[in-house]
């Protein structure tokens, strides 16, 4: 049986490089577009609602909300919009009209879907077979073309609970057709900016797998070493959780755990499949930590000789969305605590490293190659590749992630650091 080797499927994966400097501004784009302001909460208990789904139905126009349950949806005026649609895991979708102008303030209550459809009883007692059903539909669920998807990546860095580093970047990302796994998948980074502390005691260095190739790497379906190789299935334990409803369609709810030790840390999650088609919506999955050499083997790539390395926790979350009868990546993030500190000191310093893609567009016909020059690569890490936090506009009709609060009170606080050190 061929066994699952997680470094080898990241052996080509960026670097999260905490190296922290601080440079120069770049350029901006001019188009004609209107923004939606808003908040997205439950009806029932006003709880603010995080990575909801945003989007202009027929295009690939999108956005997710954040941590606060807020988005920003810029559109092009020449996409025609007449309506958006908030969707999320276990509510009904949500429409309302747009009639492109700006729109501040809007509040969108979604009611949660019980899901009262008729249950699919073929596979309800099997949650192997469903898996196993959802990676045999992968050749008619997915795209067996090329594509350059273009999204937004953010890349945040705290120590304890202060920010020390805010990195954002417009990628574009190459796909192959699914069948031919991540090999020739690449990452070009089109603009991008960070803010950074200049307290030199800030400074660390360790090389993590992640960056902006998550959107390589951590793509499931396209890469299925990481959880869905046929041969490795046998490594985890299945049982059947609530079902649930996803865009308006019922999905079966599969829960996983190792079942067996090997030499390499294995997962423990969730995998949302619907149940008409079998189409893989969204997975939620976590490193075991029952070794913590071995998660540490499984995303630690090099780090200073003296310094103690700790994983705490490595939690993925990634979303596929149906654009014309076809699925395609949505939305990942991935967030990495660990704990950091020379082995002279009594004390370690805890880290949380949050990145996070939504895709905000699709090129399909004539999709090219990203030139190998310009790709991102292993030896990188975001803050090597882009530049200043000056530009209120930088982004312009750019789709983004909204900054939580807490997220732009840390950029005002950075922002105030380095003026008082004369960057």
């Amino acid at each position: 049986m061929k066994t699952f080797d997680f470094l080898k499927t990241i052996r080509r994966g960026a670097t999260v490089l905490l190296m922290l400097l601080f440079i120069v501004p770049v350029w901006a784009q001019d188009a004609s577009y209107f923004t939606i302001k808003g908040v997205v909460k439950d009806k029932r208990t006003s709880k603010t609602l995080e990575y909801v789904n945003i989007s202009v139905p027929g295009t690939d126009i999108g956005t997710v909300t954040n941590a606060n349950g807020e988005f920003i949806l810029k559109i092009n005026t020449t996409a025609k919009a007449k309506t958006v649609s908030i969707s999320h895991v276990g509510y009904s979708t949500y429409s309302f009209p747009v009639k492109g102008e700006n729109m501040d303030l809007v509040t969108i209550l979604l009611v949660p879907n019980p899901n009262l459809l008729n249950e699919v009883t073929i596979y309800s007692n099997d949650p192997l077979a469903v898996v196993q059903r959802a990676i045999d539909r992968i050749r008619e669920n997915y795209s067996n073309k090329d594509k350059l998807l273009t999204g937004f990546y953010r890349e945040t860095i705290k120590k304890n609970r202060t920010y020390i580093n805010v990195s954002e970047a417009v990628v574009d990302v190459f796909k192959s057709p699914y069948e031919q796994g991540i090999v020739r998948d690449q990452v070009q980074i089109l603009k991008g900016r960070k803010l950074i502390s200049p307290d030199p005691k800030d400074t660390l260095m360790v090389k993590l797998l992640g960056g902006p190739t998550l959107s390589v790497y951590v793509d499931i379906v396209k890469n299925p070493e990481l959880i869905l190789d046929p041969t490795a299935l046998l490594y985890y334990r299945y049982s059947m959780g609530e079902s649930v409803m996803i865009d308006d369609r019922s999905h079966y709810v599969v829960n996983f755990e190792p079942n067996v030790s090997i030499d390499v840390a294995l997962y423990y999650g969730k995998l949302y499949i619907d149940k008409e088609t079998f189409n893989i919506s969204r997975a939620e999955f976590n490193l075991s930590m029952d070794d913590k050499n071995k998660a540490t083997q499984a995303i630690l790539r090099k780090k200073p000789f003296g310094l103690r390395f700790t994983p705490e926790e490595i939690s993925f979350l990634v979303n596929y969305k149906i654009i014309d009868g076809r699925s395609r990546l949505n939305y990942l993030r991935s967030e990495v605590k660990f704990k950091c500190d020379w082995s002279k000191k009594l004390f370690r310093t805890n880290y949380t490293i949050v990145a996070e893609t939504v895709i905000t567009g699709v090129k399909e016909d004539n999709a090219l190659k990203i030139p190998y020059r310009m790709s991102f690569r292993e030896n990188q890490s975001l803050s090597d590749r882009v530049n200043s936090f000056i530009d209120p506009n930088f982004w312009e009709d750019y789709n983004i992630i909204a900054p939580e609060e807490s997220l732009a009170n840390a950029v005002n606080k950075l922002k105030k650091a380095n003026i008082r050190a004369g960057n």
